[in-house]
């Protein structure tokens, strides 16, 4: 049995407006929980944010939505339907690789597309080791959405069961690597299946292949992009669980939290106090546990996945060997991620992903014009450069990436941008984000499932956590699954999923007093782009 909070919980103060924060509201709303929702910024969306950049209209955090299904069991929590109230666009293809020896592959979730394409690419021995591995990461998937993604661990002993049997005759324990060469002998293939270790804060020779289930999300589930871009998805989470009676304070951070015994009882902000009888802390582990006056004690200090360089740019035209996301790959490669995880150098010979919005909005910026978003990965400031370092750093690092890009076929881009805007290890750390990095604690075997750090913690009887530093994880879909756990955590109740008796687009009844709002439901003030 699983441990929940005890004692009375009707009324639940969430600490964070972010996805995780989003989705744990309306999974307690739908539970009939009253919440209200404390957010230090002017709006909702946490990393998913919003800049507005002299007409660009630019996502701040993620640019990769999978898995909508889950997105949708936080709406499904409360009788809404996520469809109703985002339009999910479709990226075809999921991402365009592109390699150092010119040769570029479409990456299609489609099967027989990306069989086929596969087959041009690199023969038909390749495309048969394709369908092979596609069967794999579906069934890798099969074995871990239930018990391991979408699951609370109490201890260790939490995974003895039959799935952890057929998770360990997948390979589940062995290298992701070495998993994905059993099936495909093309090295650049190889990376296309597996670069997605980084987004877990490991190389692909040393991470799970249990993380491998990232490369189905990324590869076979099939990718969206919301019209309005990704901060229309916190957006439309935000209005519909206001709709539903949550209150928001936009403008109010957490101060500090008051107990009785170990119970909360409040939550003061710097404008004033708010009582609870439970409450959900989403922002990061130092900052919770700073709050929670308590930090758990570990054998090993936690270690953080990699940072990035983030340069978004508007431009006045765009080159047209962009997909809506381009994977640049350098030579190297096994080299880069010793540079990124261990010996905190940054990229010798880097590998980008450049993200193009407007392939797919072109709303979202003026007229003609073209968003580009390019990531550049780097150490955190707990191995590489440190904040400080960044001051003088950062300029040299913009232009030395904006001279790559142009050898890489972006011909010009320094001089078609009108609008910018560069974000370092620096600006991450500035923000709260421990180590400088926006990926959180990465995902080594210490710090996975029942060793990753736990939503309960000892001393507090009715706080939970939730968001990428604690179960499952770092993304967008574990970060909606932590939300989704956290309000379980504290009802009792997993809420809607895809288990039997649910079928897709299926609408399971909420509480009445979350479906009509709540007697006096408040008219939520917004600051919209």
């Amino acid at each position: 049995m699983t441990r929940t909070v005890t004692g009375p919980t009707d009324h639940v103060v969430v600490v964070g407006a972010g996805l995780a924060g989003l989705s744990a509201t309306l999974h307690l709303l739908g539970a009939g929980r009253r919440v209200t929702v404390i957010e230090r910024d002017a709006r909702p969306g946490g990393r998913a944010g919003r800049l507005e950049l002299g007409g660009y209209l630019v996502d701040t955090g993620p640019t990769v939505l999978t898995m909508p299904d889950i997105v949708d069991e936080a709406f499904a929590a409360v009788g809404a339907d996520l469809r109703d109230r985002v339009e999910l666009i479709p990226v075809r293809p999921a991402y365009r690789a592109r390699f150092a020896d010119g040769s570029a592959l479409d990456v299609h979730t489609d099967a027989e597309a990306m069989e086929a394409e596969v087959e041009r690419f690199a023969g038909g021995a390749e495309a048969a080791g394709y369908r092979r591995l596609r069967d794999w990461l579906g069934r890798l998937y099969r074995a871990e959405r239930g018990r391991f993604l979408d699951a609370d661990f109490d201890s260790p002993f939490s995974l003895l069961t039959p799935d952890l049997v057929r998770l360990a005759l997948l390979g589940g324990f062995g290298r992701w690597e070495a998993r994905v060469a059993r099936h495909l002998r093309d090295e650049r293939l190889r990376r296309v299946f597996s670069f997605q270790s980084l987004y877990a804060g490991v190389s692909p020779e040393r991470a799970l292949a249990a993380y491998a289930v990232i490369a189905f999300m990324d590869t076979v589930a099939g990718v969206y992009f919301p019209r309005g871009g990704m901060h229309a998805l916190p957006r439309a989470m935000a209005d519909t669980a206001a709709e539903h009676g949550a209150v928001f304070r936009y403008g109010e951070r957490a101060t500090r939290l008051e107990r009785r015994g170990d119970r909360i009882t409040a939550v003061v902000t710097d404008q004033g106090r708010v009582p609870c009888d439970a409450v959900v802390l989403t922002p990061e582990l130092p900052v919770a546990y700073r709050l929670l006056g308590r930090t758990p004690r570990r054998p090993v200090r936690l270690a953080h996945a990699p940072s990035a360089v983030v340069l978004h740019a508007g431009c006045d035209r765009t080159w047209p060997e962009l997909a809506h996301h381009t994977l640049s790959f350098g030579n190297a490669w096994r080299s880069v991620f010793r540079e990124l995880t261990r010996t905190g150098e940054l990229m010798s010979d880097p590998s980008l992903l450049i993200t193009r919005p407007t392939t797919t909005d072109p709303a979202l910026a003026p007229p003609g014009r073209h968003l580009h978003y390019v990531l550049a990965p780097c150490p955190n400031t707990a191995i590489g450069p440190g904040g400080a370092d960044w001051t003088d750093l950062a300029p040299r690092y913009r232009d030395g990436l904006l001279r790559e890009l142009d050898r890489r076929g972006l011909a010009g881009i320094a001089s078609a941008i009108e609008a910018e805007h560069l974000v370092t290890p620096a600006d991450w750390s500035g923000q709260g984000f421990a180590a400088g990095t926006p990926f959180s604690v990465s995902h080594t075997f210490a710090q996975t499932g029942p060793f990753r750090p736990r939503n309960l913690v000892r001393g507090t009887a009715n706080a939970v956590l939730a968001g990428c530093g604690t179960t499952p994880g770092v993304g967008v879909p574990p970060v909606l699954l932590s939300g989704k756990l956290a309000a379980a955590r504290i009802t009792g109740s997993p809420g809607p999923g895809p288990g039997p008796g649910r079928r897709p687009g299926s609408r399971p009844g909420s509480h009445p007093r979350a479906a009509s709002g709540g007697p006096g439901a408040p008219v939520v003030t917004e600051v919209r782009p």
